[in-house]
């Protein structure tokens, strides 16, 4: 048997304590700053590729929209853990509340109208599609002024109408549930499509939700940012005031400017690891229990399942809600580490893309294989530039250090990044097809003393 297809707990262990010196090296060679900056993105990416591993893993749903439920989770994020702005709440709080309520009774209304007419035809839908553009007309001309208002009040430091002010850790569950709120929603409306639909209709979805982040300024203030995002650790300035923390940085022998760094770092690691560790022995449960081999039937043969009496939509929307959730609870996490909440920092490559190739990597379907892949993906996405400088470094010793061909290859450098990670992808898609940690069988699961 191929030794990548041994699925065995040495290997695991042996895999982790690779990926593990790799960041010793980073530390001991580079900083232990850097290092710890890469740590914590790892959790977080690792966070993010199990949410994705449980919807393609264990139920074979293509989901294109990651993007979208991460910086859903990054929104609840601003809005739970910022003060509220008060001026912006008095210069157009109440119309913004009167004009969702508006929608939102419109929204209902149409929703029984809906059921109530079933069967009626082509009536049904005009009389929905009456219900929802009236609905909508008369909540812009309640919306409308209330927004030109909210963002005209000191647009420089503010121009939106701020959060609650509640607890940082708070936040984290709270972009879980707004990211599984909108799943459900999308899930009840492509959740019967064909998996290339699918695909379409999440990433057209997550596009539409960022394109609102961007131009909506009262709720996230746009292109502008939030910034000053409360922290659920220390701040360093705090820490280099105190008399105890000066004491102890002394006593370690490092200066308290790099020790209050370090220290905060090694306090979010401790949170990020903590969410990682309990959402794995939950997906771990999930995975080794009747439901999770109900959807792994369902995912290896839908008509068999279906006509076993399984439900597979309803299924799909089960472990699609899930997914979305750790997703947003991973991107609640990345706003508070960032400290800021930034509309155009989402992109398709770095909050889809890149977590696709986490769960590939370490291998769809297995729990410690996709968070073994958002580590070691995140990892090379960081030191691709390193490595990258030191492949030209060396291709251009002949080079004199005055030719203008060697200039232009170190300036460009920084771009071999795409090269070499898909040089990584391609390399682990030919030697270990199924991942480094590939999936358990149905047999080798329910002979697993879990």
């Amino acid at each position: 048997m191929n030794l990548w297809n041994q699925n065995s707990n040495k290997k695991v262990f042996l895999l982790f304590a690779i990926m593990s010196g790799a960041l010793l090296i980073v530390g001991f060679f580079q900083s232990w700053n850097l290092m710890l900056a890469i740590l914590n993105l790892c959790l977080i990416s690792a966070v993010m590729s199990l949410g994705v591993n449980l919807q393609w893993g264990y139920a074979g749903l293509f989901n294109a929209g990651i993007m979208g439920f991460a910086a859903l989770g990054g929104l609840a994020a601003m809005l739970v853990t910022k003060a509220p702005v008060i001026g912006a709440w008095y210069a157009g709080g109440f119309g913004i509340l009167l004009g969702m309520f508006i929608l939102v009774v419109s929204a209902i209304l149409a929703y029984f109208v809906w059921v109530r007419l079933e069967g009626r035809g082509k009536k049904r839908y005009w009389y929905v599609i009456f219900i929802v553009v009236i609905g909508y007309i008369i909540s812009r001309f309640v919306l409308g002024p209330a927004i030109i208002s909210i963002e005209s009040f000191e647009p420089s430091s503010s121009g939106y109408l701020g959060g609650a002010g509640l607890p940082v850790l708070l936040s984290w569950f709270v972009g879980g549930l707004l990211a599984a709120l909108v799943a459900f929603f999308i899930g009840r409306i492509t959740l019967g499509l064909r998996s290339d639909y699918l695909a379409i209709a999440t990433l057209g979805i997550s596009e539409i939700v960022i394109f609102i982040f961007k131009n909506e300024d009262w709720l996230t203030r746009g292109v502008k940012n939030v910034t000053g995002i409360p922290r659920p650790v220390p701040y360093e300035i705090e820490l280099q005031s105190s008399i105890w923390f000066q004491n102890l940085s002394e006593y370690i022998g490092i200066g308290v400017i790099q020790a209050s760094s370090l220290f905060v770092k090694l306090c979010y690691t401790s949170l990020f690891l903590s969410v990682l560790l309990i959402l794995l022995w939950l997906c771990e449960k999930a995975l080794n229990s009747p439901w999770g081999r109900m959807m792994r039937a369902i995912r290896d043969n839908e008509t068999a399942a279906s006509a076993m009496g399984k439900n597979v939509t309803s299924r799909h929307l089960q472990i699609f809600v899930i997914g979305s959730a750790i997703v947003g609870i991973a991107g609640a996490m990345l706003v508070t580490l960032d400290g800021q909440f930034n509309p155009t920092i989402y992109h398709p490559l770095r909050f889809t893309f890149l977590i696709w190739v986490m769960v590939i990597v370490g291998g769809s379907g297995n729990n410690f294989g996709a968070i073994l892949g958002g580590f070691i993906v995140w990892f090379f996405w960081i030191e691709a530039e390193i490595i990258g400088n030191a492949l030209v470094q060396i291709l251009t010793l002949p080079l004199s250090d005055s030719s203008s061909l060697k200039e232009h290859f170190l300036n460009t450098a920084p771009q071999l990044r795409l090269l070499i990670m898909g040089l990584v992808l391609l390399l682990f898609l030919r030697f270990a097809p199924r991942g480094l940690i590939p999936e358990k069988t149905l047999s080798k699961l329910s002979k697993s003393p879990n």
